[in-house]
């Protein structure tokens, strides 16, 4: 691995019900990336599909073997020499279950990893929207990082974003860069997007790179948008807003480095146990006067 940066580029999506179409997309969003000179260019989570309709939705997604999503981002890697982060696609596992599943292509067009979201986003917002995630998905089990020229690369996906310890982890594994690529709801992002990405930075020195999808979509959704780049000092370099798009910045490794010097809390963490309460904590006991 070398410290020489290199550039990387966000697309932006707005992704609809028809896996052809947003392929279609993607794939001129990434050749507008290759002409701005990107080295490395990720894609948003579900890039492939966005659908609320499941049986429309398992009736339009494959296999990976057979998916032709995947086999299109192949070979855009290959035609432009870059580096391809699929940040997700709903790949099909069972009739009625299927991965949400990130995919890091090289300039060969070879999956050199892939990446299962393991953190399943089941909520209810209050305002009315309801995600249960887990009826379609099945999460992953394990924590994933590729190597590319410039550094360790963590693969994470949206929902990830809220659980510190999976990113300390990928820090602690070596990351030097961590990707969230993301479908965040309007809602949550207005509260949380901008404060989260830019801690998950400072916790771990890393850069974060986190293409999103934004804007009202064919199935009703509406998504928060503003992909980020954010440096190791928790400074965002590079800002989307609503619309499609790509994003671009200059990333300096050696940046990494330099915050984890100034802040070394990665040599500085311990391990620990919470013991459970005294029934009555010998401190709280009341001792009177007599009179």
């Amino acid at each position: 691995m070398t410290s020489n940066t290199f550039k990387a580029g966000l697309i932006q999506m707005r992704t609809g019900v028809t896996p052809a179409a947003n392929i279609d997309a993607a794939s001129r969003l990434i050749a507008e990336a290759k002409a701005g000179g990107a080295d490395y260019v990720q894609t948003p989570e579900m890039t492939n599909v966005m659908d609320v309709n499941r049986e429309r939705l398992f009736t339009n997604i494959r296999e990976e073997e057979s998916d032709p999503s995947l086999a299109a981002f192949r070979e855009l890697a290959k035609k432009h020499g870059i580096f391809v982060h699929v940040g997700s696609l709903a790949i099909k596992l069972l009739p009625d279950r299927a991965a949400n599943r990130g995919f890091l292509i090289d300039p060969q067009g070879e999956v050199v990893a892939r990446y299962d979201k393991i953190h399943m986003f089941d909520v209810d917002l209050g305002n009315g929207e309801s995600y249960r995630e887990s009826r379609t998905y099945r999460p992953g089990e394990i924590a994933i990082t590729a190597d590319m020229p410039w550094g360790r690369l963590g693969l994470t996906i949206c929902y990830d974003l809220r659980f510190p310890a999976l990113y300390r982890a990928l820090a602690e594994a070596g990351s030097t860069m961590l990707a969230i690529p993301s479908a965040f709801t309007k809602q949550t992002g207005e509260a949380h997007w901008h404060v989260l990405m830019r801690a998950r930075a400072i916790e771990t020195g890393c850069f974060v790179l986190a293409a999103a999808q934004g804007g009202k979509h064919e199935n009703g959704r509406e998504t928060f948008g503003h992909s980020l780049i954010v440096d190791p000092w928790g400074r965002i370099i590079a800002e989307g807003g609503l619309e499609p798009g790509v994003i671009m910045a200059e990333i300096d490794p050696a940046l990494v480095a330099e915050a984890r010097s100034r802040v070394p809390s990665l040599d500085h963490g311990r391990r620990f146990e919470v013991p459970e309460p005294m029934a009555e904590p010998a401190h709280l006991h009341l001792v009177r006067d007599t009179e």
